[in-house]
């Protein structure tokens, strides 16, 4: 609406405010046009890296993510198991322990916030997909979305695939998706 704000002479706007205006949204759009090139220079990385085409095959990972997911885990070997990396991510819950007894509270928010912002969208997305297929992982976040709630499901779904991730790094290994469910 921005170029119809700056032709529409009568709107109030002065000459100054419309150099400022018509400088800034320059300016937007400049920066809309570096960050489609970057995206896109991402997908490239992602269609030739092996470990990121692997990643690319989890539900919930495209090449934003994958590639920053690769970022944080490198190959997978900084981590012992897939519970560090999501632990790493904050995606745990957080744990307040007295006289013996474990009381979980919610998620952790430790870590990568912007790692763990990207998973939980991807999250999202495979959550909301889920109604209409029905493989292992489908059926296992339908059972949490409906004994949880679907905040919940999302953040556990983020969970299951940052340890996913891991996995296929750490073991190079593609994606099965028959193996993504063991409970």
């Amino acid at each position: 609406q921005i170029p119809a704000l700056l032709e529409d002479a009568g709107n109030g706007l002065g000459v100054l405010d419309r150099e400022m205006l018509a400088a800034a949204y320059e300016q937007l759009k400049q920066l809309d046009q570096q960050i489609a090139r970057f995206e896109q220079l991402i997908s490239q990385q992602a269609r030739q890296d092996p470990a990121l085409k692997a990643l690319l095959a989890v539900p919930g990972f495209g090449p934003i993510v994958a590639s920053a997911f690769r970022g944080h885990v490198g190959d997978g070997r900084a981590f012992r198991r897939g519970r560090d990396v999501a632990a790493s991510l904050g995606v745990v819950p957080a744990q307040h322990s007295t006289g013996g007894k474990a009381r979980l509270l919610g998620i952790s928010k430790r870590g990568d916030r912007y790692l763990r912002a990207k998973l939980i969208h991807g999250a999202r997305s495979v959550v909301r997909q889920a109604g209409k297929k029905e493989d292992a992982l489908s059926r296992w976040v339908r059972r949490v979305e409906a004994s949880r709630g679907r905040n919940k499901a999302v953040v556990a779904l983020a969970n299951k695939l940052a340890r996913i991730g891991w996995a296929v790094l750490r073991h190079d290994a593609a994606y099965d998706p028959s193996r993504a469910v063991t409970a």
